[in-house]
């Protein structure tokens, strides 16, 4: 068998030209009878039923396929909720030359391919079409140092690893990382995390900060730092070594465990 077709250029990774492919086919075989040109791609392939509940993998998918070589009204609705699901990845729809004059741009599409292209062919497509989205949706990332907070995908990444972290504390790390270096105090995190109409006490967010020194670990908490009777700021590592005892003004009970109101 013929080996990986894959088109690299200098400096780039493999991260950044293999991708995962979601392919959404009711036909018998999946992907590998749709498109016999992917087995020649160093790509990952997930094939799902061509039903709406199949969007919710798009999340970890870079580029979605549709089969449109059968049930043309069913490929057409398909696309159409993949392009509002998630408007950040792209819809490569593919469609037999013969029903090309099917097509609409009501569809929502960003190519099509036919399905006997060769594996440069969809290579060239797949790419272009991720390539194009992204252009169009920039990634809302947040980076500061090793961490990485993603608003799209509501994703926290440590030197690469993924922080499981529950919504407010989410929310609480996204406040800060999207402007390091600059002091929040209590009240404006309470506004922008918990909202206007919150009415319990500031000394949650001592809570979720200290749930999220502890998600960081110790090589990482001290980026969170406390500056004494006004709040806190996310500074990138290296710019502070260790967080004091005397940057700490979080009440005893707090500071001991103390749950507070989510």
């Amino acid at each position: 068998m013929a080996g990986p077709f894959l088109a690299v250029g200098p400096g780039d990774t493999d991260e950044e030209t293999r991708l995962h492919l979601l392919v959404l086919t009711e036909r018998s075989g999946g992907s590998a009878v749709l498109l016999p040109g992917l087995e020649f791609l160093d790509h990952s392939v997930q094939d799902a039923p061509l039903q709406p509940d199949s969007l919710q993998a798009m999340r970890a998918c870079d580029v979605v396929l549709i089969d449109a070589t059968a049930d043309l009204r069913l490929a057409a609705g398909a696309s159409r909720a993949a392009s509002l699901h998630e408007p950040n990845r792209p819809v490569v729809v593919v469609m037999p030359e013969g029903g090309l004059a099917a097509i609409k741009v009501s569809w929502g599409f960003d190519d099509w391919v036919l399905p006997q292209a060769s594996p440069a062919e969809l290579e060239t497509r797949l790419r272009l079409a991720r390539d194009r989205v992204k252009a169009e949706h920039p990634q809302r990332a947040a980076n500061v140092g090793d961490l990485v907070v993603d608003e799209d995908s509501y994703q926290v990444r440590l030197r690469g690893q993924p922080l499981d972290l529950t919504y407010k504390e989410f929310e609480l790390l996204k406040a800060l990382a999207n402007a390091p270096n600059r002091v929040f105090t209590r009240e404006l995190l309470l506004q922008e995390v918990w909202g206007y109409d919150y009415f319990g006490g500031s000394r949650t967010v001592d809570v979720h900060i200290r749930r999220l020194r502890a998600k960081l670990g110790p090589e990482y908490e001290s980026m969170i730092v406390t500056v004494r009777g006004v709040g806190y700021k996310l500074v990138p590592p290296g710019q502070r070594t260790q967080r004091g005892p005397e940057d700490d003004d979080t009440p005893a009970e707090v500071r001991h465990g103390a749950s507070a109101v989510s």
